[in-house]
C-alpha cells in the first residue's frame, strides 16, 4: 500500500466520522424539539379531553345544540395566558332584591341570571332568564396574538356585596379587567371593561376589539306560537324614534355597518339588553328559533358579534357597557330613558299613541285599586265604551233608522232592478235618507273612528306583562290562551285546544250580526256582505283568537255584549220605527236642502242620461 492510498483511506474515515457525528447532533436537536412539541400537544389533548369530559358530564357534548360553549382550546405564546387557559374556573354571585346573577371567572362573564319576582310556566322556582352554560360573552383582541377571553380564567381581584372585579394578567405587564356592579332595586348590571397598561400587550396600530355575546333563551310561557310571535332581536341607533327589529317569529340575520347604541334579545315578556356607553362600531346579528317539540324547551338562539373602538390615549382605556336583564314592563323600561320601551309592540304612531297615553295609564290607574285583572279589564272596557259612546250612539241611531226605513229601501230596489237605472235609484235613496234624517256616512264613520281603539287593545293585551300568570274564572293565565279542552290532534290554523273565551267571543259576534242583519238591504248585491258579516267574520275571529291572549278574547266578548245591550236599548227606547216615520212625515213638507253629495250625484245622473241619448242617436 503506497502513501497516497493510506492518505485516501484516512480522509474517507475522517469524512465518515464527521458526517456521523453531524447527523447524530442533528438528530438529538430534532428529538429535543419534537419532544417539546409532543409535550405541548399532550397538554393540549389532556386539556381538551378534560373539557370534553366535563361537558359530557353536564350533557353538553359535541352535537348537542343547546350549548353555546366552544371546546377548542388554542395555544398561547404568553405564559400567563397559557396558565389562565388551564386554570380552574370559579362561580361568583351578585344579588339584590330583584335579580341574582352568577358569574364565571372563565371569561369573566355572566354565567346565569335569575329574576326573583317571576316564574316560568308551571315552575315554582325563580325565572332563569339565562340558564347555566347557555350564554357566552367573549372579548376578542389582538395582543401580539389573537386572544379570546371566553377560553381564559380570570383572577378575582375584588368582591363586595354589589360588585366583582376580575383580571387577566399578561406576561409583558398590564392586565385586562372586567368589573360588574349591581345596584339595589335595579335590573341593570353595569360593566366596565378596562385595558390597564395597554401599551405593554396591545400594539399601537390596534384600534378595535370584538365582542361576541350569544344567548340561548328558554321558553317561559304557556303558548309556544304566541311566545315565538312576540320574540325578536332589536337594535337602536342613537337619535332614532324607535329601534330596528329582525326575526319577529322567523329565523333571520343582519349585518349593521354603522354605529349603534344598544341591542336586545327580546322574548315576549323579558329581555336581555346590552348597551355601549361609547356605541358599537358595527354588528352582525342572528336569531334562530327552536321547534315547539324541543326537549329542553328552548325558544331561540341569539347571537351578536360586535366591534368596538379602542380610544387609546396616554393612559389606560376604560370601555363602559350596561346589561339589562329584566321584564318588558313599559314603566321600568321607560325609566332608563334609552327608548328600551319601544321594543314593546304597541302599534304604529296612532295606535301606539292611544296605547301609551290612554290605555296604559288607564290600566295602571285601575290596577292600583283593583287586584283582580279580570275586573280591571271589565272596568276599562266600560270606561272605553263610555268615552266613545257619542260616536257609538250616533252610529246606532243611524243603523236603527236604516232598519226602520228598510221597507222603503226594498221598494226602491224593486222599482229600479236594472243597472242602467243605478243613478236614479241612488238619487231616490238619497232623497229617502234625507227625509229620514240619515247621513250616508252616519253609520260607517263613527265605527271607523273606533277601529284604532280596537286595534290598540289587540296589540296591548298580548304584550302586557301585568296580565302574565294572572288567573280569572277558568283562565289560568290571561296573557296566554285559555283551554277547556285539549285535543289529541292539531287543527291547521286553529290549534290543539279549545279556548272558551274565544268561542264565546265568536258566538257573541254571530248574535250581534243576527241583530243587525235585519237592517241590511235585500239587494242581491248585498248577499255576499251579509254572509261575510254573519258567518265568516265570527269563524275567522274564532281561529285567530284561539291561540292569542285570553284577555283579548275576554275584552272583545265584553265589548260585544255591551254593544248588543246598547243596540237593544236604542232600538227599544231611543230610535223606534214610529219616531222615524214621524220624522219622515214632518220632513216631507219642508223644502229640501240638497247636500253637496246629492248635487254631485244629480250632475252625474244628468251626464249619464245625456251620454245615453247621444249613444241612441248614433245607433239610429
Amino acid at each position: 500500500m503506497n502513501k497516497n492510498n493510506i492518505i485516501g483511506i484516512v480522509l474517507i474515515g475522517v469524512i465518515m466520522f464527521g458526517f456521523t457525528w453531524y447527523q447524530s447532533r442533528q438528530y438529538r436537536e430534532q428529538a429535543a424539539i419534537q419532544a417539546q412539541l409532543d409535550s405541548i400537544a399532550t397538554v393540549e389533548r389532556m386539556a381538551a379531553m378534560a373539557a370534553d369530559s366535563l361537558w359530557r358530564a353536564q350533557g353538553l357534548a359535541d352535537g348537542n345544540t343547546t350549548s353555546v360553549k366552544v371546546n377548542t382550546l388554542p395555544a398561547y405564546k404568553d405564559s400567563l395566558l397559557m396558565e389562565a387557559r388551564l386554570a380552574a374556573e370559579e362561580i361568583i354571585s351578585l344579588s339584590n332584591d330583584k335579580i341574582e346573577i352568577d358569574f364565571t371567572t372563565k371569561g369573566a362573564q355572566p354565567y346565569s341570571v335569575r329574576l326573583k319576582d317571576y316564574k316560568a310556566y308551571k315552575d315554582s322556582n325563580a325565572l332563569e332568564l339565562i340558564k347555566p352554560e347557555m350564554s357566552r360573552y367573549a372579548i376578542g383582541l389582538y395582543a401580539g396574538e389573537n386572544i379570546n377571553t371566553a377560553d381564559l380564567v380570570f383572577e378575582v381581584a375584588e368582591k363586595t356585596d354589589s360588585s366583582v372585579v376580575m383580571r387577566l394578567p399578561f406576561a409583558q405587564g398590564g392586565f385586562l379587567q372586567q368589573k360588574y356592579t349591581l345596584a339595589e332595586g335595579s335590573y341593570m348590571l353595569k360593566n366596565e371593561l378596562s385595558f390597564v397598561g395597554i401599551d405593554n400587550y396591545v400594539p399601537r396600530n390596534v384600534t378595535m376589539f370584538d365582542i361576541d355575546w350569544s344567548v340561548i333563551m328558554p321558553r317561559f310561557e304557556k303558548g309556544y306560537k304566541n311566545e315565538k310571535q312576540y320574540s325578536k332581536l332589536a337594535y337602536y341607533f342613537e337619535g332614532d324614534k324607535k329601534p330596528e327589529e329582525i326575526a319577529k317569529g322567523r329565523d333571520a340575520s343582519e349585518k349593521v355597518g354603522t354605529r349603534l347604541q344598544w341591542f336586545a334579545f327580546h322574548q315576549q315578556f323579558f329581555s336581555a339588553i346590552m348597551t355601549a356607553g361609547n356605541d358599537f362600531s358595527s354588528a352582525d346579528f342572528s336569531l334562530k328559533y327552536y321547534q315547539e317539540d324541543d326537549e329542553s324547551r328552548n325558544l331561540m338562539a341569539c347571537s351578536a358579534k360586535m366591534r368596538s373602538e379602542l380610544n387609546r390615549g396616554a393612559g389606560d382605556v376604560v370601555v363602559p357597557f350596561e346589561f339589562y336583564f329584566g321584564p318588558n314592563d313599559y314603566r321600568i323600561l321607560k325609566s332608563y330613558d334609552r327608548k328600551y320601551e319601544k321594543t314593546i309592540p304597541l302599534g304604529g304612531w296612532l295606535v301606539g299613541w292611544i296605547s301609551r297615553f290612554v290605555i296604559i295609564p288607564c290600566f295602571d290607574f285601575i290596577g292600583r285599586f283593583v287586584s283582580n285583572y279580570g275586573i280591571v279589564i271589565l272596568i276599562m272596557t266600560l270606561l272605553i265604551k263610555l268615552i266613545i259612546s257619542p260616536l257609538t250612539i250616533k252610529s246606532f241611531k243611524s243603523s236603527a233608522k236604516m232598519s226602520a226605513i228598510k221597507p222603503e229601501v226594498d221598494k226602491l230596489n224593486q222599482k229600479y232592478p236594472n243597472e242602467k237605472d243605478a243613478m236614479k235609484k241612488q238619487q231616490a235613496m238619497m232623497d229617502l235618507y234625507q227625509r229620514a234624517g240619515i247621513s250616508p256616512m252616519g253609520g260607517c264613520l263613527p265605527m271607523l273612528l273606533q277601529f284604532p281603539v280596537l286595534w290598540a287593545m289587540f296589540r296591548f293585551f298580548p304584550a302586557s306583562i301585568e296580565l302574565r300568570q294572572q288567573r280569572f274564572l277558568w283562565a289560568e293565565d290571561l296573557s296566554a290562551y285559555d283551554s277547556i279542552l285539549d285535543l289529541p290532534f292539531n287543527i291547521p290554523l286553529y290549534g290543539d285546544h279549545v279556548s272558551l273565551f274565544a268561542l264565546l267571543m265568536a258566538a257573541s259576534m254571530f248574535v250581534y250580526s243576527r241583530m243587525t242583519a235585519s237592517q241590511m238591504s235585500n239587494d242581491p248585491n248585498m248577499a255576499g256582505m251579509k254572509f261575510m258579516s254573519l258567518y265568516m267574520m265570527p269563524i275567522m275571529m274564532l281561529f285567530i283568537c284561539n291561540n292569542l291572549s285570553s284577555a283579548l278574547s275576554y275584552y272583545y266578548l265584553l265589548s260585544n255584549l255591551i254593544t248588543m245591550l246598547m243596540t237593544w236599548y236604542i232600538r227599544k227606547f231611543v230610535v223606534t220605527e214610529d219616531k222615524v216615520r214621524a220624522e219622515m212625515a214632518a220632513n216631507a213638507g219642508k223644502p229640501k236642502k240638497k247636500s253637496k253629495w246629492q248635487m254631485k250625484l244629480e250632475e252625474a245622473q244628468k251626464m249619464q242620461e245625456q251620454m245615453m241619448k247621444e249613444q241612441q242617436k248614433k245607433r239610429r
